[in-house]
């Protein structure tokens, strides 16, 4: 079994944070959390393949395609579970430090795939509402 994460820690050395799925829509749980990432200090990078720009920045349709110049320190997911797995491997592929998987979103599977692979994987909880307990 991993060691137990350090959240303080690890949020207060993420400084870029790409939130998969976010949505353009203010009254959206993804829209919410990324403005709230965003008032905090962190860059926001929007992967949408539907959108063109969220919250005053590029928005990408995935990983992948997010420019070299921009260093993604951890993965923010708002899809469904059955999605992630792909999710993960594209975060590994860009050289990710950490997966979080929102309130509702669980994929063990992958989750262990980013852990073999040295991302620290955080499940089934609201990004958000960690900050807030951890470092605000």
């Amino acid at each position: 079994m991993a060691a137990p994460l350090d959240l303080a820690k690890l949020l207060r050395e993420a400084k870029t944070i790409a939130v998969v799925g976010l949505s353009s829509n203010p009254h959206r749980p993804s829209h919410q959390v990324a403005l709230y990432l965003q008032e905090q200090g962190y860059r926001i990078v929007p992967v949408n393949p539907n959108c063109q720009e969220v919250l005053g920045e590029t928005c990408f349709p995935s990983l992948l395609q997010v420019s070299d110049k921009l260093k993604i320190d951890l993965v923010n997911i708002f899809r469904r579970s059955d999605a992630v797995l792909s999710i993960v491997n594209e975060a590994i592929q860009i050289g990710a430090k950490g997966i979080w998987m929102q309130e509702g979103v669980v994929d063990p599977v992958a989750a262990q795939k980013a852990e073999k692979a040295g991302l620290w994987v955080v499940m089934d909880r609201c990004l958000m509402i960690e900050h807030s307990r951890y470092v605000s």
